[in-house]
C-alpha cells in the first residue's frame, strides 16, 4: 500500500527475457501531484443490483449499503484532494448525496471496456462548439478514474507523481486494476480488453504498451469483491463509511437462514450450541445419495414431502425413480439447488401451509430434521396433520438411542458474520416412538447403516 510507484522502464527483465521491467521511482521524485480530472466510476446502490458476491453472506439490501457506503467515502477521499475537474460517471438512479460540484455523465456503452473508452472520449475528447470549431483545451489534462469499490482508498493514492508517464494503472491482488488514467485522448487504449478476469490487469498493460504509451504503476489496492475482501478493506479503514458499517453489520447477528444459504454457496459455516460444542456445518454430506440415503428411499410410499429438503437430493432421486415428491425448506440457495437439479421445491416452513395437507403418502425428515424447531413433539403432530391415514413418516434419529435433549444453536461464517441463536432438538429412536405414539403415529420399523439411524412410523389412523 505504501510502495513508490513504478515505471515501466521497458527494459529486459533479470531472467533475459524482453519485456515489461519495473523499477521503483527515484527518492525524491514523488510527491503531491494532483490530477487536472478525477473520475469516479459508480452504479447506484440499488439492492439486488451492487455487491451481488456479497450475497448470502449480506443480504442484498446490505450490500447496497455497503456499496453506498464505499461510494461515498471515495468522494470524501477525492474531495480532500481537490482536482481541477471532478466527474461521476454514473449508471442507474442518481441519489442526492453525488457530490453537487461533480459533473455527473452516463455511462454508455456494453460492457466495462466500452464504458470506461466512453467515459474518457467524453472528458478528454475536444468537443465542437456551437460554430463547429473544436473547443481550445489543454493537452496535457492527467486525468485519473477510480471505481467504486475502494473504500480504503487515500487522497496520496490520487495524488501520486505520474513521473511524465503518458497513463497511470492501479493493479489489484484478483487480477483487475483499481485505477487507469492517461494525460490525453487515446482512442482504443481500453475497448476490447476483457474485464473481471485474473488477467484483465495484465491485458490492459499490454494494450497500453502496444500503443507506445509510458507507464506509472500506482500502488495496488484491494478492490471489494466477495466477504473476504470486505472484511480485509474494512479493517483497513476502520473508520471510513465502509469500515464503520461493515463492523456494525458483522456484529450483529442475522438471520439463520442467511448462513445457511452461506453454507449452500460453499463456504464454511461452524454450528455453536449452547453447551459450547461446535462443528462444522457438513452440507457436502447433503449433496449426493449415499447407501443410507437409497434405503430410506426404497421405504418411500408416493407422493413424498421432504421437510427440510437442502439441496434436493432426495427430491431428485425419487423423481428418478418416478416417484412424485416435493421439498420445502426455509434457505433460498436450497430451494434453488433442489429447482436446479429439475425437480420441485417450494420456499416455505413446515408450520405454514403447504399443499396437498393431508394427502400425503410420505414425510422425510432425514439429515436430523426432526430437531427443526426444538420441539420434536410439534413437528411429530404436524406431520401427521400432512400424511394421509395409514402414510408414513420416515424420520433419522440421533446415533444414540436415549438422546433426548433441546438446545439452541448458532450459525457462524468464517468472516465474523454469525446467526440469531435458534432451538434444536436432538432425539434417539427411543424417545421418537415415544413421542409418535402420543400424537398417533406407530413404529413400524427402525435400522441403522452405519452410524446413522432411522425410524419408520405409520399413521394410525
Amino acid at each position: 500500500m505504501s510502495q513508490a510507484p513504478l515505471v515501466d522502464s521497458g527494459s529486459t527483465s533479470a531472467d533475459g527475457d524482453t519485456g515489461t521491467a519495473w523499477v521503483p521511482s527515484a527518492p525524491g521524485l514523488s510527491g503531491v501531484h494532483v490530477p487536472h480530472t478525477v473520475i469516479v466510476l459508480a452504479k447506484s446502490p440499488v439492492s439486488g443490483r451492487v455487491k451481488t458476491r456479497l450475497s448470502p453472506t449480506f443480504t442484498p439490501a446490505e450490500a447496497a449499503a455497503l456499496a453506498a457506503a464505499a461510494i461515498r467515502d471515495t468522494f470524501d477521499t477525492v474531495g480532500r484532494v481537490g482536482p481541477t475537474q471532478t466527474v461521476v460517471a454514473w449508471d442507474g438512479p442518481v441519489v442526492p448525496w453525488i457530490p453537487t460540484s461533480a459533473r455527473v455523465l452516463r455511462q454508455r456503452g456494453d460492457g466495462l471496456d466500452e464504458r470506461l473508452e466512453h467515459v474518457f472520449a467524453d472528458v478528454l475528447r475536444p468537443s465542437r462548439d456551437a460554430t463547429g470549431f473544436l473547443e481550445d483545451v489543454p493537452t496535457d489534462r492527467p486525468t485519473l478514474l477510480v471505481g467504486m469499490d475502494t473504500p480504503q482508498l487515500r487522497p496520496e493514492h490520487l495524488t501520486a507523481d505520474w513521473r511524465g508517464a503518458d497513463a497511470v494503472l492501479g493493479l489489484s491482488p484478483d487480477g483487475g486494476y483499481w485505477a487507469i488514467g492517461f494525460r490525453r485522448h487515446v482512442p482504443g487504449a481500453i475497448r476490447g480488453v476483457v474485464m473481471s478476469s485474473e488477467q484483465t490487469g495484465a491485458h490492459q498493460l499490454a494494450r497500453l504498451r502496444s500503443l507506445g504509451l509510458s507507464v506509472t504503476l500506482l500502488p495496488p489496492l484491494l478492490d471489494v469483491d466477495d466477504p473476504a475482501d470486505a472484511s480485509i478493506v474494512a479493517g483497513e479503514a476502520p473508520d471510513s463509511r465502509f469500515g464503520r458499517l461493515h463492523r456494525r453489520l458483522v456484529s450483529t447477528p442475522c438471520a439463520p437462514t442467511t448462513l445457511f444459504d452461506v453454507a449452500m454457496s460453499g463456504i464454511e459455516v461452524r454450528v455453536r450450541a449452547a453447551g459450547g460444542a461446535n462443528w462444522s456445518l457438513d452440507v457436502g454430506s447433503w449433496l449426493t445419495m449415499s447407501d443410507a440415503d437409497e434405503l430410506l428411499v426404497a421405504r418411500c410410499e408416493p407422493p413424498v414431502l421432504d421437510i427440510g429438503c437442502g439441496p434436493g437430493r432426495f427430491v431428485e432421486a425419487l423423481a428418478v425413480r418416478g416417484l412424485p415428491a416435493l421439498g420445502v425448506d426455509v434457505s433460498r440457495a436450497a430451494v434453488a439447488s433442489t429447482s436446479g437439479r429439475g425437480v420441485w421445491a417450494l420456499l416455505r416452513d413446515v408450520h405454514d401451509p403447504l399443499p396437498g395437507e393431508g394427502r400425503w403418502g410420505t414425510v422425510l425428515l432425514a439429515d436430523g430434521n426432526i430437531g427443526i424447531g426444538g420441539d420434536p413433539l410439534a413437528l411429530l403432530r404436524r406431520c401427521r396433520e400432512l400424511v394421509r391415514p395409514g402414510a408414513m413418516a420416515l424420520v433419522e434419529t440421533a446415533s444414540d438411542d436415549d438422546a433426548d435433549g433441546c438446545t439452541t444453536i448458532s450459525l457462524h461464517e468464517p468472516h465474523g458474520r454469525m446467526s440469531t441463536p435458534m432451538p434444536w432438538a436432538v432425539v434417539g429412536a427411543r424417545r421418537l416412538i415415544q413421542l409418535a405414539a402420543e400424537v398417533g403415529f406407530v413404529a413400524v420399523e427402525d435400522w441403522r447403516v452405519g452410524d446413522r439411524c432411522f425410524v419408520a412410523l405409520r399413521h394410525a389412523g
